[in-house]
């Protein structure tokens, strides 16, 4: 019987409009009233996700920061795992030079260079002048995206923050040179002090190397006193392998790349088709059996 359900947010319970439908809000209601603890666990931090939960009565414990942090259902935060300080700011500075637009969630803002959003119109016009097949639209789509997120502070250098005492949970970097975030990817990659993983196409995210999706489920499920096993998880991109992998039961979306298909046990519907609330009413079926 499955106890606990971890959803994932982008890609997974919003749909196009980034927003939970009514289907999928339905469902975890249901489940909530049956018993069954519901978790949200996201790249996304903690206050952001509230914003999008505002007018939705509900009230779910929230994994953030891809597992740094975990908040209980009253906003009280029960679990956090920052990045070392000295780290963050090295982290940073690399990012800094190497001309990355980058994102800090610390704890009641997303920290980002005042020249970010410069840097990526100006990655967008070089791509799309260089490859005329790539639409300018669907890369400008993908950066409003980013730039949806609530709480944004801005800084114009990293060394605004060296005097801080604030801590830093996810550190995410996003470009459209594709390059470039292989040079990333493989730079912080040789990091074993870090947690490296990716959410979507064009970023790469860390996280200190005890925060992750599925240490967090971990350490719920302990806390609620319910057996792994008797926990599932759905998902759609690669920073949720961890909680996929480690889950009794698990489910990629519809819209999912292959291989987080074929890491599941199951595949339910996309984003668009109200997988989650699909997925949720399939468990809760076979509970009652």
């Amino acid at each position: 019987m499955v106890k606990l359900i971890a959803v994932d947010l982008d890609g997974t319970l919003l749909n196009e409009n980034n927003q939970v439908s009514n289907e999928n809000l339905e469902a975890i209601k249901l489940a909530q009233t049956l018993g069954v603890e519901v978790v949200v666990a996201t790249g996304r931090a903690y206050f952001d996700v509230k914003a999008i939960f505002k007018d939705t009565g509900l009230k779910t414990w929230i994994i953030g920061a891809n597992g740094a942090t975990i908040h209980q259902p009253n906003g009280e935060l029960f679990h956090s795992v920052p990045i070392n300080r000295v780290e963050a700011l090295n982290i940073l500075d690399w990012l800094e030079q190497e001309g990355f637009y980058y994102e800090v969630f610390s704890n009641d803002s997303i920290i980002t260079p005042q020249n970010g959003r410069e840097l990526l119109a100006i990655e967008m016009d070089r791509v799309t002048s260089g490859n005329p097949d790539v639409g300018i639209e669907q890369l400008k789509h993908a950066a409003e995206k980013q730039y949806s997120q609530t709480g944004f502070s801005f800084i114009h250098s990293c060394q605004d923050l060296a005097q801080t005492e604030l801590n830093f949970y996810n550190i995410l970097a996003f470009s459209f040179d594709e390059d470039k975030l292989k040079r990333g990817r493989a730079h912080f990659g040789e990091k074993t002090d870090l947690t490296i993983v990716s959410s979507a196409k064009h970023n790469f995210e860390l996280e200190h190397r005890d925060a992750s999706k599925g240490i967090a489920l971990k350490i719920l499920a302990n806390k609620l006193n319910i057996n792994i096993g008797a926990t599932a998880a759905v998902g759609d991109s690669f920073n949720d392998l961890s909680m996929l992998g480690v889950a009794g039961r698990s489910a990629a979306m519809g819209n999912a790349p292959k291989e987080i298909k074929e890491s599941c046990h199951e595949v339910t519907l996309s984003n668009v088709e109200d997988g989650v609330a699909h997925y949720i009413y399939s468990l809760i079926r076979d509970n009652s059996k």
